[in-house]
């Protein structure tokens, strides 16, 4: 499992690492960040587009979701379809911005954390993978899915 893990991060870092940036503050409370990265909503057709986007958030890898034009879809983390319905805005953000915060252990890659990685292309150190404004949007696009 590990091993998927660091392909997947790998994969993720080389395709897709944001910009070098400032990270923006943000604050954890309970199981979520509860105020956008931005200050602004998120765009959930930009999110679905993320999501659905295999050099980008990768996120299909390891997740399926109700996008059926994106064929072989991950089984190794939880189906996405339903998301909005099983949690709030906030909790997804921090799932997305940290999940080791929630599962020590995941194999989630953090998608904007730059400290305490491992393995991490010289390229990309201090990058994260998405960008404050693209986490908001894949935030917005799971909230959509209530079913």
């Amino acid at each position: 499992m590990k091993a998927v893990w660091s392909l997947a991060f790998a994969l993720v870092l080389a395709a897709s690492a944001a910009s070098a940036q400032e990270l923006r503050s943000y604050v954890i409370a309970g199981d979520s960040i509860p105020d956008s990265l931005t200050g602004e909503p998120g765009n959930a057709d930009r999110g679905r587009a993320i999501v659905a986007n295999r050099t980008v958030g990768l996120c299909l890898l390891c997740h399926s979701g109700p996008l059926p034009e994106v064929p072989l879809q991950g089984n190794l983390a939880p189906s996405l379809a339903g998301a909005g319905a099983r949690w709030l805005a906030g909790q997804l953000r921090l799932r997305l911005v940290d999940p080791s915060r929630l599962v020590p252990d995941t194999i989630m890659p953090p998608y904007y954390r730059v400290d305490h990685l491992q393995r991490v292309a010289h390229a990309y150190d201090g990058k994260t993978i998405l960008g404050a404004q693209q986490v908001e949007d894949v935030v917005a696009y799971l909230v959509s899915l209530k079913e």
